[in-house]
């Protein structure tokens, strides 16, 4: 699991500074969180190959996390991609898109599928055979959801030598690795776990931005590997953030601590800052497993 910070500023794009978007690489996924402005700019400065993005989230319709998605599906276009590219957002986003396409004349040459979002429960919005992403209800000034992604169990290893000293015949070596007990060539029913090992540990990746403090997340993303959560503000600036449904460092550690995560990364900084250690000493004081994102920092999660 990789993840790739290619924006993680609040507000306005500044010359040193990008808004929200990020790339989580997990089980061989490449999945686009949020695009905010000059996300294909930061897209190329980290030679993230474009055909890899099949699937796009987004958090929700403030402009600093989506002013820079038609920018990026015209280039798709442009550059003649043939292969679907789904859109996981907010109802709107689509009447968004398909208006300034209209009116500018200026159609996919591919498909274009959108997976509007309305509940306010937790709900899952994609699954194939290696990954599931959930939704995470968030607390915003408009209707935001977060997005846990989460690796599935993948198969057993086998044991190669207890394998061939348990005679068990090559048609049965998909079944093992499955789980499953199975009949040796002597008619003997071989158990599964004496002849292989426990599958690679799953990663879980949780993203949380932006919202207001808000413990019923707690149980949706308990014990996940990484959580990003925003933290717009510093505690000398907390009374900011009831107002505008924003977290600060302090309140994204509580919440990692209540949800025993393994690491918080914390983001969506406000840019009135310039001292951004601040954020994770303040983070510390409650939660010390805290890393900081920054515009094209990538975390690798082994």
């Amino acid at each position: 699991m990789k993840l790739t910070i290619l924006g993680c500023f609040s507000a306005t794009p500044r010359k040193d500074t990008n808004p929200t978007a990020q790339v989580l690489e997990i089980n061989n996924h490449l999945f686009l969180i949020d695009c905010g402005e000059g996300t294909q700019v930061e897209l190329r400065r980290n030679k993230i190959k474009f055909a890899r993005i099949k699937h796009i989230f987004i958090s929700h319709l403030h402009g600093d996390h989506f002013f820079g998605l038609v920018g990026l599906i015209s280039t798709f276009r442009l550059l003649t991609r043939e292969t679907e590219l789904h859109i996981h957002c907010p109802k709107g986003l689509k009447e968004v898109i398909i208006m300034q396409m209209k009116l500018a004349d200026s159609w996919t040459n591919y498909p274009l599928i959108f997976h509007e979002l309305t509940s306010d429960d937790s709900e899952l919005i994609f699954e194939d055979e290696k990954v599931e992403v959930w939704t995470i209800p968030l607390d915003h000034r408009v209707y935001t959801n977060g997005f846990l992604f989460k690796e599935k169990e993948g198969e057993r290893h086998l044991n190669m030598p207890a394998v061939i000293e348990a005679n068990i015949d090559i048609a049965y070596y998909n079944k093992l690795k499955q789980g499953h007990d199975v009949l040796n060539n002597d008619g003997v029913l071989i158990d599964h776990k004496k002849v292989t090992s426990a599958p690679n540990p799953t990663k879980s990746y949780a993203f949380c931005s932006d919202t207001a403090y808000k413990e019923s997340i707690v149980p949706i993303i308990k014990d996940v590997d990484v959580l990003y959560h925003e933290s717009t503000f510093l505690d000398k600036h907390a009374h900011l953030a009831p107002k505008t449904k924003h977290s600060t460092a302090k309140e994204a550690a509580q919440i990692a601590k209540m949800a025993n995560v393994k690491m918080l990364i914390l983001g969506h900084y406000s840019t009135r800052y310039d001292d951004l250690n601040q954020f994770k000493l303040e983070a510390q004081t409650i939660f010390k497993a805290v890393k900081l994102a920054k515009d094209g920092k990538q975390f690798n999660f082994d």
